[in-house]
């Protein structure tokens, strides 16, 4: 491959692994008429009867220019990676910021001694929550978000509202499922600390320096037991006055921000 051609390439991949699916009639009607989003291509069931949402549908990505593709319901269960909740409709979207964790683990292997934190996310189900928490990490210093595609919430409109919009512009690294990324991670000398009421460390005795991901656990159940196996050690959030724990997004807010405090 001569050298411009790979070029091209390599820019090309980086493009439409930065692309987020969302996926549903309403879900993509929504995006389509949301400000500040920058749909790419919307994808159609070739089965979908151009009546109802799915002609407004389609007069949108007209209207805005954007590219429509027709498939087979098998395809296009492909492309949303929910064949039986996409309802036959999908868009990309542009978000810079999205991208595979491979990419913060090349970078983590070629610069050793950069600082990172990592917030991850363990089955956080609540689009508000992870709204809130996209915000949150999109402020600090933090250098970003991992979040599986499996067993968390998918981003859609709700999440894009509650991120105030954030989310197209916030680091973003996927994953098919968190115990693979953990283990990617530990590959790239980041130590895995896992947020729980019990954990035998504050969040305070965590160094600033070096390379952490802090993964935070379901709203009812916190840590899956998968999960706290992985992590090297659990971490606590000091609490006052009795309360017995926080919020999801209230304890990745005072995660993501730990390092400008830090003593």
């Amino acid at each position: 491959m001569f050298e411009p051609d790979k070029e091209r390439y390599i820019k090309r991949k980086s493009f439409f692994d930065s692309l987020l699916t969302i996926y549903g009639r309403k879900p993509v009607y929504e995006a389509l008429t949301t400000p500040d989003t920058k749909p790419f291509r919307l994808h159609l069931a070739q089965t979908n009867k151009p009546t109802g949402i799915i002609a407004d549908i389609i007069a949108l990505a007209n209207s805005k220019d954007i590219e429509i593709c027709y498939h087979s319901r098998e395809a296009l269960a492909r492309i949303s990676r929910n064949g039986r909740q996409d309802q036959g409709v999908a868009v990309d979207i542009e978000a810079p910021g999205y991208q595979p964790l491979s990419n913060l683990c090349q970078l983590s292997v070629d610069n050793p001694n950069v600082n990172l934190d990592l917030i991850a996310l363990d089955r956080v189900t609540n689009p508000q929550n992870l709204g809130l928490i996209i915000r949150s990490v999109g402020a600090s210093p933090c250098a970003g978000l991992l979040l599986p595609q499996k067993g968390c919430a998918r981003i859609d409109p709700l999440v894009i509202k509650a991120s105030a919009g954030t989310v197209l512009k916030v680091p973003i690294y996927y994953c098919d499922e968190l115990a693979h990324g953990l283990t990617q991670l530990k590959a790239s000398h980041f130590s895995v600390l896992g947020l729980a009421a019990g954990g035998r460390h504050a969040i305070q005795d965590i160094p600033a320096t070096g390379k952490h991901v802090f993964i935070l656990g379901n709203e009812t159940d916190g840590l899956s037991p998968e999960i706290s196996s992985l992590c090297d050690e659990l971490v606590s959030i000091p609490l006052s006055h009795g309360v017995e724990s926080l919020n999801v997004s209230a304890a990745a807010s005072i995660v993501a921000f730990r390092s400008i405090f830090h003593g």
